[in-house]
């Protein structure tokens, strides 16, 4: 027998189809609550307003875009992928899970421009949140298999960078659209800035070729 969701959370799944499909100014606590299949009155009893709900609905969605990259990168290393194939398959699964949250709604460019409006603080939490996850998987990978940076970059200089690559994307995909060639184009973007920041590994010694008594003159 599958387990009933807890209320919070199927009034968050509730809210974001809401948001999607109306847009947040458009949107209600009446429209969430009815989604949910709840009274008004007992919506509030979660949240206080569409402003709270909605922020909450955001704070959700960045953690589960935290989940996805941690599980993306630990499951390329397993896999022995290169360090960046490693980043860029978590890169990939956090943007992928916030595309598939906004996915096809026709309010996209207004609910990203409300979730800064209305959650700017969290976008900076979790700005740096997931630029520290993107730091310690290059520190782990970096020490695993003893690769060395370049040039004196240091691990949070070289994520620093990755996070930049993917905010540059948005310039040529605003609003990161279409999702597929926006990913294409990080992916290539990271794999050149992470090869160049890699120092290449050390020549060995050149053997001294030996020659058999034969050979002496």
């Amino acid at each position: 027998m599958q387990a009933r969701q807890p209320p919070q959370d199927r009034i968050l799944d509730a809210a974001m189809r809401v948001f999607r499909r109306h847009g947040f100014r458009r949107s209600s606590i009446e429209q969430a609550a009815e989604e949910a299949g709840l009274t008004r009155q007992a919506l509030y009893h979660h949240f206080s307003s569409k402003e709270a709900l909605f922020r909450a609905a955001i704070e959700r969605l960045y953690e589960q875009a935290l989940a996805a990259e941690r599980a993306a990168a630990e499951t390329a290393e397993q896999a022995g992928q290169d360090l960046a194939g490693i980043v860029i398959a978590e890169i990939g699964a956090r943007l992928g899970a916030l595309f598939a949250a906004l996915e096809a709604s026709p309010h996209l460019d207004e609910l990203l421009s409300e979730h800064l409006a209305q959650a700017r603080d969290l976008h900076q939490t979790y700005s740096a949140r997931f630029g520290g996850e993107v730091a310690a998987t290059i520190a782990r990978v970096c020490r695993a298999r003893k690769l060395e940076l370049t040039g004196g970059v240091t691990v949070e200089e070289l994520a620093r960078c990755v996070e930049m690559a993917i905010h540059g994307a948005k310039s040529v995909y605003p609003s990161m659209q279409p999702a597929d060639a926006c990913l294409k184009q990080i992916a290539v973007m990271l794999r050149m800035l992470i090869a160049g920041a890699i120092a290449p590994p050390p020549t060995p010694p050149a053997k001294k070729s030996q020659r058999t008594t034969g050979d002496r003159k």
